[in-house]
């Protein structure tokens, strides 16, 4: 299997998420410059954080534009597995790939701490390592995290079970109006992840390749990295006997 990690102009996590790719969880990965219009070879895209071209306009896009974007498309349509983190996950946004948009945080402040998030559905291949009610924690570093979207699509990502993290206190309890230590943002319905109705293309804002090691404070961003390494291996193996 093989990760590829999109580098766009002003991305600064793009390291981040290669060393944990490569050195902590030891898959094959390489970078993918925001030119390329071809994901042949990979078998996950992950976009990173940062600030694709100065987060101009609005966060994600410009980005959604770049000639990337159009491979990337490609390559969920086709059922191959795309996570975005923070900027990622806006990017995903902008592009149509994820419902929903995101707004300046509530009280207008950038904002960079740990966080905790509560897995809402293991039945992601970016959560399958998880336990249903399990709470990680993760840091945050973004001005634009306000996760929001009207009531008929709130509707359907709780029918859909689309909602794959929310923010909770580190108890696990959920946050309330205006809790702000819980849900720092103030993102709708403490929503700090989402997938697609196909499940194969995911966002959430925290940082699990900024959690991949005890020395910066918390493990637990693996659940998801191994998440996506045991639904490709089940994939291989699937391939292998049909």
């Amino acid at each position: 299997m093989k990760f590829g990690v999109v580098q766009f102009p002003g991305s600064n996590c793009d390291d981040d998420a290669l060393h944990a790719i490569g050195a902590v969880i030891r898959q094959p990965v390489e970078f993918i410059w925001h030119e390329s219009q071809q994901m042949s070879g990979f078998d996950a895209i992950l976009l990173p954080g940062g600030f694709s071209y100065g987060d101009y306009l609005r966060t994600g896009a410009i980005a959604r534009f770049s000639p990337v974007m159009k491979a990337v498309s490609k390559f969920a349509r086709g059922g191959g597995l795309v996570l975005g983190v923070c900027n990622g996950f806006q990017i995903l946004l902008e592009a149509g790939l994820l419902p929903g948009a995101m707004l300046r945080n509530q009280r207008l402040r950038f904002l960079c701490r740990q966080v905790h998030i509560r897995v809402e559905t293991t039945d992601t291949p970016f959560t399958c390592a998880a336990r249903k009610g399990q709470i990680l924690q993760m840091p945050i570093a973004h001005m634009e995290g306000n996760y929001f979207c009207d009531a008929a699509a709130l509707a359907e990502l709780e029918r859909n079970n689309q909602i794959v993290f929310r923010y909770v206190h580190a108890d696990g309890r959920e946050a309330g109006p205006n809790d702000f230590d819980a849900n720092p943002n103030g993102a709708l319905a403490g929503i700090a992840g989402v997938c697609n109705r196909e499940r194969n293309v995911a966002g959430l804002m925290p940082h699990p390749e900024r959690a991949v090691e005890s020395a910066l404070g918390s493990s637990d961003g693996l659940v998801i990295l191994n998440s996506m390494v045991e639904t490709l291996s089940r994939r291989t193996a699937e391939r292998v006997s049909a």
